[in-house]
């Protein structure tokens, strides 16, 4: 099942996506997608809708950040062994975490806002794990009882603010738009193997970004318990887990970076495509 929230920015209503892709208004059968939705049993009772049965919406309708009341964005950094040789880096011991605001989140063909004084906005296409059940200290086996589904995540970043300004990395990390999430959540039981998704990115055109979930230095499971250990996940948040090479600051023989005008367009295989077209942010 293919889950998607419509409508304008801050009054989106829940939809799905039926087998052909249209979209589908789901409003008289859940007042919201939000957490409490993406329980099992409120899964199960959307599953059993038949979608035909559910009205159409008119092409060209926006499609916002999938599911709403996000309470945490927890993100994973150098969890693809390709993409931390392209950062000469070595691999991590244990998962790098950091998070960025829900704040920053946008749907997946909204517009990216460069910040003031960006010079180093770079993309990353990445595998987002929904997590539908409470999580606490959970065991590797329990802990893909826990995933509602997933869906494409664009962990934009700028690079001097996050390693060049002091300190954290979250700087450079959660700037308004720099969270473009969906289109659609996809539930886990449509994705059989998280492990074996392929991921790309392109822009302008230009293939950027290719490669696949086999790669991950830890899988969807070990992540989902080892962040168990140290906070509570609830239902709702967002697990961002890493992305492959060919981020713009590993280009070669030198950098590459976003500027207003360009377009960006990613996905992950079955879970949807992202089209984003980046501007300067106005005065004010």
């Amino acid at each position: 099942m293919k889950l998607m929230r419509w409508g304008e920015p801050g009054a989106e209503r829940p939809g799905l996506v039926d087998a052909d892709g249209q979209l589908r208004d789901l409003s008289a059968h859940v007042p919201a997608l939000d957490g409490a939705a993406l329980a099992p049993a409120m899964l199960d009772r959307l599953r059993a809708l038949d979608p035909a049965q559910l009205p159409l919406l008119p092409p060209g309708t926006r499609l916002g950040v999938p599911w709403g009341g996000m309470g945490k964005f927890l993100c994973v950094g150098l969890n693809y062994a390709d993409h931390a040789a392209e950062a000469g880096m070595p691999l991590p011991a244990e998962p790098v975490l950091f998070m960025k605001p829900p704040s920053c989140t946008i749907g997946a063909r909204d517009a990216v806002w460069l910040p003031r004084g960006s010079v180093k906005t770079d993309w990353e296409v990445e595998l987002g794990v929904v997590i539908g059940r409470v999580a606490r200290d959970v065991d590797e086996a329990r802990a893909m009882a826990c995933v509602a589904g997933y869906c494409v995540v664009n962990d934009l970043s700028e690079r001097e603010f996050q390693l060049e300004r002091g300190g954290t990395w979250d700087k450079g990390k959660g700037c308004d738009t720099f969270g473009p999430v969906g289109p659609w959540l996809v539930t886990a039981d449509e994705v059989p193997d998280p492990q074996d998704l392929t991921l790309w990115l392109d822009v302008n055109g230009e293939p950027m970004q290719r490669g696949s979930t086999r790669t991950m230095v830890f899988g969807v499971a070990h992540l989902v318990s080892y962040i168990s250990r140290f906070m509570t996940l609830y239902p709702g948040d967002l697990l961002s887990t890493g992305t492959p090479p060919g981020v713009g600051m590993g280009r070669k023989p030198q950098p590459v970076y976003l500027k207003a005008g360009d377009h960006l367009r990613l996905g992950i295989a079955g879970l949807g495509e992202q089209s984003l077209h980046v501007q300067a942010r106005p005065p004010g």
